[in-house]
């Protein structure tokens, strides 16, 4: 069990129309001295619903996931940040290992596992497994300005917590279609915006390749049913990214 006296961290959350979500999540990190929970023009009860859970709630104009993570930094009074999404949920042991890390660390960043579900199924293949982003750091590190798959920005060395947050993304397939839309748009803007380009065949075959890397390579198989589909969508994904890619590379060859 975790002491009452609170974990010396604060609890970054950046989250928008979270209503279904947000309680849980900030329940689970009440073992932290401060909680952060910032949203931009969210019309469901995600403000009221944090704020009655005791989380500190910010409004900030969105640009980036990681702009508005940023935001809630700059906020936070603790020298050390926990990032963690509306759609995670911490546990008492993660809690207790930042406490004990926090006496003596040995990085100014940590990597924190995650334990993924796809509607109700965990994934323990076809790279979920390997999902170890950095989300307990130094308050003086940001986020880079990605739309897509932002990042801390930071090249040091970098710790490993054992304890995991259980992710769960996705409630619906219309869910994931619904990000995959928002996605594919925002990679295809930012990497034509870096002169990428690519073209249908290429499209084409890197869809493939992701199916058998993450179904037949990562031993997607091994998770059944949910393996089968979430290879397809992760391939659909991709063929999506690269094609609007060639759209926007047609439009700005052909403006009308």
């Amino acid at each position: 069990m975790i002491a009452t006296d609170k974990v010396a961290v604060t609890v970054v959350i950046a989250a928008r129309n979270e209503a279904a979500n947000i309680e849980q999540c900030v329940s689970s990190v009440r073992w932290a001295r401060e909680i952060i929970v910032v949203e931009n023009d969210s019309n469901d009860d995600t403000v009221s619903l944090a704020t009655a859970c005791g989380a500190t709630v910010m409004s900030n104009p969105f640009v980036t996931i990681g702009g508005q993570r940023n935001a809630a930094i700059d906020r936070a009074s603790s020298e050390w940040i926990l990032v963690v999404d509306a759609d995670e949920r911490a546990s008492s042991e993660l809690g207790e290992e930042i406490r004990s890390t926090l006496e003596r660390p040995a990085a100014n960043a940590y990597r924190v596992p995650r334990r993924n579900f796809f509607l109700g199924s965990e994934i323990r293949h076809g790279g979920w497994d390997h999902d170890r982003p950095i989300r307990f750091f130094r308050s003086n590190l940001r986020y880079d300005s990605s739309r897509v798959h932002e990042h801390v920005d930071f090249d040091g060395a970098v710790g490993e917590l054992r304890n995991v947050l259980r992710h769960e993304p996705y409630a619906s397939i219309d869910s994931y279609l619904e990000k995959l839309d928002r996605y594919s748009r925002w990679w295809a803007e930012d990497r034509f915006g870096r002169g990428k380009r690519t073209g249908p065949l290429s499209a084409w075959a890197r869809s493939r390749l992701r199916f058998a890397s993450m179904y037949v390579l990562r031993l997607g198989f091994l998770d059944g049913e949910a393996g089968v589909i979430l290879s397809a969508l992760a391939s659909m994904s991709v063929l999506t990214k690269y094609a609007r890619l060639w759209e926007l590379q047609r439009r700005n060859d052909n403006p009308k």
